[in-house]
């Protein structure tokens, strides 16, 4: 059983919120989201916002804040065979009522499949509060381009605006 090892981000004034499914070994070994480097999901934030690629674990935090950008998973507890969602079991979520309680959540998106299952299945029932499912920025979802990741995601800019 792995614990989830890496604190949410978020301050008072996150307007949305993004949950991927659990931290990938990658990013459990950096302590912090989205570590693996074929992880495309800094790359689409960064050109999503118009600002450089955040390298740093404080640039990557600092990133999300300035963007209104909450971020944490799903799940706070599982059995997974290195960072293969699909070898997910025992689940134990993650409680989001703090990130809720903090800041005005405008919308909430789930990074992947695994993790849209896991919000519907855990989360969705206790918080009422349906989550925008977004294609995964995995190295695995190789059939989105880049390109195609950006167009998809770039409908979390609305929500962080104003």
């Amino acid at each position: 059983m792995l614990v989830h090892p890496i604190s949410p981000v978020y301050d008072g004034n996150s307007k949305i919120l993004i949950l991927g499914s659990f931290p990938s070994v990658k990013s459990r070994e950096m302590m912090f989201f989205y570590g693996h480097p074929q992880n495309r999901f800094w790359r689409v934030v960064s050109a999503i916002y118009g600002e450089p690629f955040p390298e740093t674990v404080p640039e990557r935090r600092s990133f999300l804040l300035r963007n209104h950008i909450a971020a944490w998973d799903v799940i706070a507890s599982c059995d997974i065979v290195g960072s293969s969602d699909a070898s997910i079991k025992n689940v134990t979520p993650n409680d989001l009522s703090p990130i809720l309680a903090a800041a005005d959540v405008r919308a909430i998106f789930v990074n992947g499949k695994t993790a849209e299952k896991m919000y519907q299945k855990y989360t969705e029932p206790r918080l009422g509060r349906r989550a925008v499912a977004l294609p995964s920025t995995s190295p695995a979802n190789a059939v989105w381009s880049l390109d195609r990741l950006i167009g998809a995601w770039s409908v979390i800019r609305e929500y962080t605006e104003g």
